[in-house]
Formats: C-alpha cells, sequence, structure tokens
C-alpha cells in the first residue's frame, strides 16, 4: 500500500479532534460526582450509580453510531464526517454548559456519544495516510491524543470548577468552534473514489457489523477479547472520582489532579514509547505486557492509602496504555483497504457495548458496598474485581493469539 498524501495540518487536525473527543470526557469527571449531589440531592453512592447510567447513556449512543459514522465514511469520504462530528461535540458541550437538572445532563452525554464516534473515522483516516508497518506508530499517536486530552481535560475541569460547575462546558464549546474552523479550511479528503464503497445499511448496525466481521479470517477471536477487555477497564471511569472522594476525601481539584497524572503517563507511553516498544517486543507481546500491568495497577488501587502511591501505582499501570493500538494495528492489517472505516466503526461499538455494561456493573458494586446495608463497607471491591476480570482477560487472549505471527 501507499499512503495517500495528506498535509501536516490536516494530520494535526485530526490529533486535535482526538484530542478534544478526550478534554469533553475528562472535563466532567472532576466535577460529575458534586454535579450530581447537588441537581439530584443524593448521596455519593446514589451519585455514583447516576453517573454509571450517564456514562451508559454515553456509550449506548456510541455504540449504536459507531458503525454508521465508519461505513458513511468509507461511503462519502472522512473529511464530511469529521466536519460534523466536531460540530456536535461544539451543540454538546454548549447545552452541558446550560443544563439545568439530570435529564439535560443526560441528553448531553447522549450527544457526546454520538459525536465522540469521530475517533471511528480518524483511525480510518490515519490508516489511509499510514503505511501497514506504520499504523502501530500512528494509533500510538492517536492514544497518545487521548492521554493528552485526559491530562487537560480533568485538569482544566477541576480548575475551572472553582468558578463554577458550568464554566468549564463553555471553554469546550468555545475550543471546538475554533477547531471546527481550522479543519474547515486545512482538512483534505484522503479516501479516493475507488476506494470507496456504496453504504449499506446491514453493513452499518451494530449487530451487522458484528456479522461482517466473519469475513475476516481471525477477527472474531480477538473481538471476545478486546469486550473483556474493555468492560473490565471501564471500571476506571465508573468509580474513580466517586473512589478518590469516598476513600481520600479528594476535591474536584485533586481529582483534576489524579486524572491529569493519568493522561501524561499515557501520552508518554503511547506518543513516545509505542515504536521503539512494538520494535522491541512485537504487537502481540506488547499488548500481553500492557494487560498484566494492568492486573497489577488495579490491585495497587484498592491497597494504595494516599496520593502518592495512587501516583506511584500509575507508574505501574502505564504500559496498559499499548493494549488498544496494538489491537488497532492487529486487527488494521487484517481486512482491505476499503473497509478500514467499518473495521474501526465496529471496534468502537465493541469499545461501547462493553465499557457501557461494564460502567453500570462496576458502578452498581462501588455503590453496594459503600451503602451502610453492605455486608461490609469498601470503596476498593470495585477494583479487585476488575483484577480478577484482567486475569480472565490475560488467559483469553493467550488461548486466541497465534505465536510468532499476526493473528489474524
Amino acid at each position: 500500500m501507499t499512503a495517500s498524501p495528506a498535509s501536516k495540518h490536516a494530520v494535526t487536525f485530526v490529533l486535535i479532534t482526538v484530542f478534544l473527543d478526550m478534554v469533553g470526557f475528562g472535563i466532567i469527571m472532576p466535577v460529575l460526582p458534586r454535579l450530581i449531589e447537588t441537581v439530584g440531592h443524593v448521596s455519593i453512592a446514589d451519585a455514583a450509580i447516576i453517573g454509571g447510567w450517564m456514562f451508559f447513556t454515553f456509550s449506548i449512543t456510541q455504540f449504536l453510531s459507531g458503525p454508521a459514522m465508519g461505513n458513511l465514511s468509507d461511503a462519502y469520504g472522512r473529511r464530511p464526517l469529521l466536519l460534523l462530528a466536531v460540530f456536535g461535540l461544539f451543540v454538546d458541550y454548549l447545552l452541558m454548559a446550560l443544563a439545568p437538572n439530570l435529564l439535560w445532563l443526560f441528553i448531553g452525554r447522549a450527544i457526546a456519544g454520538l459525536c465522540g464516534a469521530s475517533y471511528v473515522i480518524a483511525n480510518a483516516y490515519i490508516a489511509d495516510v499510514t503505511a501497514p508497518e506504520n499504523r502501530a506508530k500512528a494509533f500510538g499517536m492517536i492514544g497518545a491524543a487521548f492521554g493528552l486530552g485526559f491530562v487537560i481535560g480533568p485538569a482544566l475541569g477541576g480548575l475551572l470548577g472553582e468558578y463554577g460547575a458550568r464554566v468549564p462546558f463553555y471553554a469546550a464549546s468555545a475550543i471546538s468552534a475554533l477547531n471546527l474552523l481550522y479543519g474547515y479550511f486545512v482538512l483534505p479528503e484522503t479516501l479516493t473514489r475507488e476506494n470507496r464503497r456504496p453504504f449499506q445499511w446491514t453493513r452499518a448496525n451494530p449487530l451487522g457489523t458484528f456479522r461482517v466481521f466473519r469475513t475476516y479470517q481471525g477477527i472474531l477471536p480477538l473481538c471476545v477479547v478486546l469486550f473483556v477487555y474493555f468492560f473490565t477497564t471501564s471500571v476506571y471511569p465508573a468509580v474513580w472520582a466517586f473512589w478518590g472522594i469516598a476513600k481520600y476525601g479528594w476535591t474536584e481539584a485533586l481529582v483534576g489532579v489524579s486524572l491529569a497524572a493519568f493522561g501524561i503517563i499515557a501520552a508518554v507511553v503511547q506518543g513516545g514509547l509505542t515504536g521503539p516498544a512494538v520494535k522491541l517486543f512485537g504487537e502481540q507481546r506488547l499488548a500481553l505486557i500492557g494487560m498484566c500491568a494492568a492486573v497489577i495497577a488495579m490491585v495497587g488501587f484498592a491497597l494504595a492509602p494516599s496520593l502518592p502511591l495512587v501516583i506511584l501505582v500509575l507508574l505501574v499501570h502505564a504500559p496498559e496504555g499499548f493494549v488498544h493500538p496494538m489491537f488497532a494495528a492487529i486487527t488494521s492489517k487484517a481486512v482491505p483497504e476499503d473497509a478500514q472505516g467499518e473495521l474501526q466503526g465496529g471496534l468502537a461499538s465493541i469499545m461501547s457495548i462493553a465499557m457501557l455494561l461494564g460502567t453500570v456493573f462496576f458502578a452498581q458494586i462501588f455503590g453496594y458496598f459503600m451503602q451502610p446495608t453492605a455486608p461490609f463497607v469498601s470503596p476498593d471491591v470495585a477494583y479487585y474485581t476488575s483484577a480478577v476480570l484482567m486475569v480472565f482477560t490475560v488467559l483469553l487472549f493467550l488461548l486466541v493469539r497465534k505465536p510468532g505471527q499476526h493473528p489474524a
């Protein structure tokens, strides 16, 4: 394959779009617990459960829209779909800033899920302009954009939240508007006419996408592993802020600091170390190393008695950032060039359905074991549970991978 030409501005725009997706996801996390408590007049345990259902709303929307976005980009090109998604993010942030009650917050989360599928087209865009042997590194850069967004989003949310819970959303809305204008002028189309294919609803609905995956050898077993992996790692968006407040008494600012540290480490690992690590270990071994690190970190978070040790565990957790880029690279080599958008849309659907189920699952566990009626009260049970599930994920990956070659 010869990579299509693309300007530095265009690739920069794609990375900025992914970055802003993560900013929007992270900006709400430091202020969401207190916001739900205040608006809904509920305890921290009940707020965690409501927060889980909000994330469910976000993920179910992303699950339903991901394949359609990917397939539409395969039919009509990447540019119009990316610009539409960025416009939607602008609308979402503005709506969240104006939300008078919990219902509006749920509506905002639904719009965010729809527009959050923009990373589907971003991955397909990167696949269009990158040779197969360089895609692991390129997907690592997208992972780094996610990580940086996770630095800026929570930090911005915690900092601006001191001036009011809605201020961070006005800021994010303005940033999205500027990004939309930037992309309108610099973003070229990368999908050539000969590589496009007609849009088909049977391939665009989520369940139809799963059926299409059977066409590509070795994809389905990896999809099962990805499902369990994303289900397990959904413990972080489900309980992190609520856990920090309940266990350590963190303020919104401290929640933002902890999440920013999370993002800095992820950005350094995925953006700076993915390429050298792939050359050293290979894609499959690097994914395995990342999952093993996740097991250790989940137990570490449950045992950590203070914020400094939480930061230390984050360093142990760092290699987990390799897992998603490695799976994206492995699977992208198993499908033809005219199906990259479909593939990324399908993977997005797997991630969304796994995380929407996992977030509700872990939020319920956290909420139950924080109630006075529980057999014992502890904010850490969700992390112990996720560690057990991650061990199962490692074993499952060892069963489906093919040593010495790509699983596909």
